[in-house]
């Protein structure tokens, strides 16, 4: 749980540290606004992704379904500073599909937490594997890392490609190519 509390103080120090003045006018409701966002941006640590994939419904064919162009917004957990894409999520039914604003919700639950990219992907694929038990899945994230546009090596524009696979997409080349055929159609 957020200790909006314990916030408050660490901005206060943070903006002690900087050298500024955590009074003056600009800043002096500052630690109550982060303490707030925090509490926004990091709820996903409090969530349970079973409580969104748990409904299903019945199908009668176990074509690909694909969701893509999730957006996203995390924070990289080396640096807490932001880091933004779009996901995009396929699988392969065995008998049950999830609602679509399901896979979405899925995403948001690891994304609002302190992350890394490549982790969040692998536990989107888990999570849609553990609770739809499809035949396979297959995520796709493409991101922007503040950490390498605004510090570092300050490299505006540069996206990192994250892709993880399970079940019957594993070395599927046929499956995966149709894959990112899918989410690159416009």
């Amino acid at each position: 749980m957020v200790n909006q509390n314990k916030i408050r103080e660490a901005v206060k120090l943070f903006l002690e540290g900087i050298g500024e003045e955590p009074e003056r006018e600009g800043l002096a409701e500052t630690p109550d606004r982060i303490a707030r966002m925090c509490t926004e941006i990091f709820a996903g640590m409090e969530e349970d992704v079973s409580e969104h994939l748990s409904k299903t419904f019945v199908i009668e064919n176990n074509e690909m379904v694909v969701e893509k162009d999730i957006v996203f917004y995390s924070v990289c957990e080396h640096h807490l500073l932001p880091f933004y894409g779009k996901a995009h999520i396929a699988y392969i039914p065995d008998g049950r599909v999830a609602g679509l604003s399901k896979l979405a919700r899925t995403v948001e639950v690891y994304a609002r937490r302190p992350q890394i990219q490549e982790q969040m992907t692998g536990q989107i694929a888990e999570a849609v594997m553990k609770y739809l038990k499809p035949q396979g899945v297959m995520v796709m994230v493409e991101a922007e890392h503040m950490c390498m546009t605004m510090r570092g090596v300050r490299k505006p524009g540069s996206k990192t490609t994250t892709v993880s696979s399970r079940g019957c997409f594993e070395g599927n080349s046929y499956l995966q190519s149709l894959f990112f055929q899918m989410i690159r159609e416009r």
